[in-house]
């Protein structure tokens, strides 16, 4: 009886040794896949804060444009011909969420603007258990929208042909009154004027 139980014992010890590697690997795997889903989530995050600083940047720089638009009566035509930009801004968000930008690609579309930004992350998974994963790295794209959301008219105090004032009415319920010749700071006026924010694409 004591050697029979000895010899089953003894055939016991390899099958514990295989699950416990299986364990170990399989728990090893789920490590890798987890840093995997970190890392993707890091380069969409990265890829989300870069898109909308390029498009608030590139709302910030519409300031000049557009003011001169005004007195002319020439907002139309600068809402639909105007420069697009703001990836310098887009570069300095990826570096801060330790990501390097592979594109940035602003596309015009008057009254909508879109910047479109890529971005790779700077971490590997670097798992023993997952094929490649040494040189595997999280890339993502966002893309934000700068839309304008205002509909206006203007005035011509003094039959000139030179507008006084315009009055914006916009959809989030504000309300503005912008002289050309004395307009009030753009970080005021900008953000009601234009929105930005992510879109899916």
């Amino acid at each position: 009886m004591i050697g029979r139980r000895r010899r089953d014992s003894g055939q016991a010890f390899p099958i514990y040794v295989v699950m416990v590697a299986g364990l170990l690997f399989l728990a090893v795997a789920f490590f890798a896949v987890g840093k995997a889903s970190a890392l993707r989530n890091g380069a969409q995050g990265a890829a989300d804060a870069a898109a909308l600083a390029a498009a608030q940047q590139a709302r910030e720089d519409f300031e000049a444009p557009f003011l001169a638009s005004l007195p002319e009566s020439m907002l139309d035509l600068f809402l639909k011909a105007h420069a697009v930009n703001g990836c310098s801004a887009a570069y300095q968000l990826a570096e801060a969420n330790q990501a390097d930008v592979t594109s940035c690609l602003p596309i015009p579309g008057g009254d909508r603007d879109r910047i479109k930004v890529g971005v790779k992350g700077r971490k590997t998974v670097d798992s023993s258990v997952i094929p490649g994963s040494k040189s595997k790295i999280a890339t993502a794209h966002a893309t934000a929208v700068i839309e304008f959301r205002c509909s206006w008219k203007s005035v011509d105090l003094n039959d000139d042909s030179v507008q006084d004032v315009y009055f914006f009415t916009c959809k989030n319920g504000g309300m503005l009154e912008i002289r050309p010749s004395s307009p009030p700071p753009w970080s005021q006026v900008s953000k009601i004027l234009f929105d930005v924010h992510l879109i899916d694409d």
